[in-house]
């Protein structure tokens, strides 16, 4: 589905962003993922290998709009196109507003919108003179109805949400498509260690019956990222059992 394809995909290291790398590898994408740090990406790139995929990595900062800038260009030097990026990298909270520092919450809004914006702005000049691309977020459940405690995450994805909705207007005469995925609860490795008694009661509000696996997720963006969407921009795309709590 993405053959001849040159894929961004930023958390790529672990959990949903490791599995879309899968994903993608599989669908014939070239990929090239970004990680927190050269451990986490060295790490990331010897498992796919074992696995027999070659993918590239990098680790820039992308809070830092010139770092990202640098490396983007590299990409496309090498590649000489850029078609798909998936901003996936973020952090989520869950402290009280009290115990929040203006410095958490500016860490989340940082990650989690900032980010998005670097990434963005460094790839779409190569996008527009490709004459098209795919821009994918990852967005959250939490995005749509908020959550009990850790107010940054909520407002950083309602965030993005805006972000999404408002560059799929701008960039669609461009031929650019701008979507995002709101992922509800998935099995992710912070998932996977909460204690059962805390994972039944959230699976109950799931009509479903189950938490999300990575590859659900994984399979959401690669319908978006596929011409299956060409008609597809500007949407909040829920993958999350019809939960709604």
């Amino acid at each position: 589905m993405l053959e001849g394809k040159v894929a961004i995909i930023t958390g790529g290291t672990r959990g949903i962003g490791l599995e879309t790398v899968r994903l993608f590898c599989e669908n014939k994408a070239q990929v090239v993922l970004f990680g927190s740090k050269k451990e986490t990406v060295d790490k990331a790139l010897a498992t796919l290998k074992e696995e027999g995929m070659e993918v590239s990595g990098y680790y820039p900062n992308l809070s830092d709009f010139h770092d990202v800038e640098k490396v983007v260009e590299e990409i496309h030097s090498k590649y000489g196109h850029i078609d798909i990026i998936i901003n996936n990298a973020g952090i989520s909270a869950n402290k009280k507003i009290e115990e929040t520092t203006t410095e958490d919450f500016a860490k989340i809004m940082d990650l989690n919108v900032n980010a998005i914006f670097n990434m963005t702005k460094a790839t779409v000049p190569f996008m527009k003179e490709n004459k098209g691309g795919v821009i994918l977020n990852t967005s959250s459940m939490v995005s749509i109805y908020g959550q009990p405690s850790g107010v940054g995450y909520p407002a950083s994805k309602f965030a993005v949400n805006g972000l999404t909705k408002s560059l799929s207007r701008e960039l669609a005469p461009f031929n650019i498509r701008v979507n995002a995925v709101a992922p509800g609860i998935t099995k992710t490795d912070m998932v996977a260690s909460l204690p059962k008694e805390m994972i039944e009661p959230l699976i109950k509000t799931i009509p479903l019956g189950r938490i999300g696996e990575p590859r659900d997720i994984a399979n959401a963006f690669l319908f978006l990222a596929s011409d299956m969407a060409s008609y597809v921009t500007g949407e909040i795309l829920s993958v999350d059992g019809a939960a709604r709590s």
